[in-house]
């Protein structure tokens, strides 16, 4: 399987930018990846994919030298083990309420010794035919190190556990989704209240303090710079729809101009 961009990107110090895919088709992928993209977050939460959408979005995303990762739909085994069976390097979970949930998580998308995920010929053993595959300890390294668990901070009970969550093995960062964070806190879109900004520095330090990466939302560049400023070791700018929209409507402001 190809090696985790993003991961290496992010080990080696280089802050990430990648956007949320919202949109059904292979080539608003390609373009991401000629634009240069490092990664992008397929939302099974919100939007409408299938399994095998996800199969051919993940193949063209590999051509183009990206990391898929994706928000998962809600968390159960399956939603859990076929991503990463078909080959995304990440998953996001959302509305985590609790450190009991993100350890059934771990258990079920770590392969042995950190969890018990599941063992096939998959598309990630290449069918079989991974170099690494006949060593199954060599194997299960490197897939728990290339497959990313990323709990979704965007609620008060994950806020109030978070060094927990973060401290457990398994984890491999945290994306903070400020919407729902601030909605949860009671300052819906309030991104320069005291309380949501604390609730980061929070957030932050709990990932700093146990080398776990911080991955955060931005719903515009002038956000996604701040955050980028921040420290943050990646950041999702917008969606894909959002980033067409907005470049239709200044094309057509620009030739209409008089």
């Amino acid at each position: 399987m190809k090696e985790n961009m993003i991961l290496k990107k992010m080990k080696d110090g280089q802050q990430v930018v990648g956007t949320f895919f919202e949109t059904i088709g292979t080539s608003i992928v390609e373009c991401l990846g000629i634009a240069g993209l490092d990664f992008f977050i397929v939302d099974f939460e919100h939007s409408t994919f299938t399994a095998e959408s996800l199969l051919e979005i993940v193949h063209t995303a590999e051509l183009r030298d990206m990391s898929t990762l994706m928000r998962i739909k809600e968390i159960s085994r399956s939603n859990v083990l076929r991503p990463l069976d078909v080959g995304v390097q990440g998953l996001i979970i959302p509305n985590v309420q609790s450190v009991e949930e993100v350890k059934q998580v771990i258990k079920w998308g770590k392969y042995t010794p950190i969890g018990e995920r599941g063992f096939f010929y998959s598309r990630v053993t290449d069918f079989g035919f991974s170099d690494n595959v006949n060593d199954l300890d060599q194997f299960f390294e490197s897939r728990n190190r290339e497959s990313l668990i990323i709990p979704q901070c965007e609620t008060v009970e994950c806020l109030n556990v978070i060094e927990e969550i973060c401290a457990l093995e398994g984890v491999d960062g945290i994306f903070v989704g400020p919407y729902d964070l601030t909605i949860a806190l009671g300052i819906p879109a309030q991104f320069d209240h005291p309380t949501y900004t604390e609730a980061l520095a929070r957030i932050y330090k709990a990932c700093r303090d146990n080398n776990k990466f911080t991955l955060i939302f931005g719903a515009d560049t002038e956000q996604a710079r701040r955050y980028r400023e921040y420290g943050f070791d990646a950041i999702t700018c917008s969606m894909d729809a959002t980033l067409m929209i907005q470049a239709f409507k200044a094309m057509l402001e620009t030739v209409k101009a008089d």
